[in-house]
């Protein structure tokens, strides 16, 4: 795949960045190797495309027109902590510029497109940890469905080449952070 266009004040990832890349080069390459087999990478490929947005946009209408006032509470929660995401998810691949391993390390194949072209943060990982911690504190019985949900989309990243694990872990960590603090702001109450 040909690179996109650097933006950011930065042109290279800070040094501990490129140590990670490294020490994470073999992991990497052991679990993109599942991605070889046309089953595997059609279901990650899916889930991925899911957790690009689909999927949540699904789960807050859902709450938001079968749920009563909870529901309609937990779905603006949800809308407002996801924007914030996406401006911490984006603020950081602007100004750490971690390339996705598949342009990093040859042996290493994108089974899909990225949506843009930096890897660190995963903003699937924080959307999907962010969703998922947030509408199960409202309705605990959507985790039987949704934390699944959420290991698929994390393990699809860099399952498909374009995460490495500490991308996806940051992610999941951000997420959890600003769910968390989403529901310190406004915590669930009884349907």
């Amino acid at each position: 795949m040909k690179p996109m266009a650097i933006t950011g004040s930065r042109t290279r990832p800070p040094r501990a960045l490129e140590v990670c890349d490294t020490l994470e080069q073999q992991l990497c390459l052991r679990i993109n190797a599942l991605a070889r087999h046309p089953g595997v990478r059609r279901l990650f490929a899916v889930v991925s495309r899911l957790g690009d947005g689909v999927f949540w946009y699904m789960l807050m209408a859902a709450c938001a027109v079968g749920l009563g006032p909870a529901g309609r509470v937990a779905a603006l929660q949800m809308g407002l902590a996801a924007l914030l995401g996406v401006a911490v998810y984006a603020g950081l691949k602007r100004r750490l510029v971690r390339e996705r391993p598949f342009v990093s390390h040859a042996g290493i194949v994108c089974a899909t497109p990225p949506l843009d072209r930096y890897s660190f943060p995963s903003g699937h990982t924080l959307h999907a940890v962010l969703f998922t911690t947030l509408a199960v504190a409202w309705f605990p019985v959507l985790a039987i469905v949704l934390v699944p949900f959420a290991l698929l989309v994390a393990a699809s990243r860099v399952i498909l080449g374009l995460h490495y694990p500490t991308d996806v872990f940051v992610g999941a960590l951000l997420g959890a952070l600003i769910a968390k603090s989403a529901l310190w702001i406004q915590p669930p109450f009884a349907p």
